[in-house]
């Protein structure tokens, strides 16, 4: 039986929906308004087009805390979608907010089915919260329901998960968008510090070449970057997303196994939010 095809990131959302509605009160890019939609539909058929079996909806920064979407679209599409909501951080509920945000993760994974959250410290460098004690409730909970934390975050905020990633062992973690590594800076600046989190088991690292690459489509740039992260995390602790890296990850790289495409195209995604 062949394994699953899981795209591990895609947004969702929609227009002229009275049921969600895009309200800059809530959202945490209040400036931002899209003048198209990309509905739970219009992903069904992306994925049915290119041969992908289910998504990961990283819930998409117009709603903000609201996440009625992403939970919409798990509940209405179980075998196609998991998702990750958006709950803690820059304009959304503060970290402070410790026990009260345990509470609305529970809350979320229970009743809404997804399957744990984004946090973007990267929206707010100069603040230190990740690995703030006043977080760890939020991070207790996410441990005893086995949700995933997705992380987008700058290279010198990288420590912050080393330390929070260590001190709970039972949360995973996915490092979304290779860190956002300048490449062409020195390695203890980026990729170093990146590379190191591999002695961390429950650290992930979500490939997204396009981010930090100054190249064009397939971004060959990057492969060794790559090579290096499989290197020292293996197959196991790899997620792709996002159609245009699907080719370079399923077809382009040599050094990719076929037991190991398994695990990059959707055996690690589907442990981590297919549970």
């Amino acid at each position: 039986m062949r394994a699953p095809v899981i795209d591990g990131a895609e947004h969702a959302w929609v227009l002229n929906d009275e049921r969600f509605p895009i309200d800059p009160a809530v959202s945490n890019c209040p400036r931002a308004r899209p003048d198209h939609e990309q509905s739970g539909e219009d992903l069904i058929a992306l994925m049915q087009q290119h041969g992908v079996d289910r998504t990961v909806i990283s819930h998409v920064c117009y709603y903000g805390r609201n996440n009625d979407y992403a939970v919409h679209c798990v509940k209405r599409w179980p075998e196609r979608f998991a998702a990750i909501g958006l709950l803690v951080g820059a304009r959304l509920f503060p970290p402070e907010d410790g026990e009260r945000n345990a509470g609305r993760l529970e809350e979320l994974v229970v009743e809404g089915g997804l399957s744990g959250l984004r946090l973007s410290p990267i929206y707010d460098r100069e603040a230190v919260w990740l690995n703030d004690p006043v977080c760890d409730p939020l991070w207790r909970k996410a441990a005893d329901l086995g949700a995933t934390f997705n992380i987008f975050l700058a290279p010198e905020q990288i420590g912050q998960v080393a330390d929070m990633a260590a001190r709970h062992p039972g949360v995973e973690v996915v490092i979304d968008h290779f860190a956002m590594i300048d490449i062409d800076r020195p390695d203890e600046e980026g990729i170093g510090p990146l590379l190191d989190l591999h002695r961390l088991p429950n650290v992930h690292i979500r490939t997204s070449l396009h981010n930090p690459s100054r190249q064009g489509l397939p971004f060959r740039d990057m492969w060794p970057y790559l090579r290096r992260v499989y290197d020292a995390f293996g197959p196991e602790r790899m997620v792709w997303a996002n159609y245009y890296e699907y080719l370079i990850m399923a077809e382009m790289i040599d050094f990719f196994t076929a037991a190991d495409r398994e695990y990059i195209l959707g055996g690690t995604a589907k442990r981590l939010y297919f549970r």
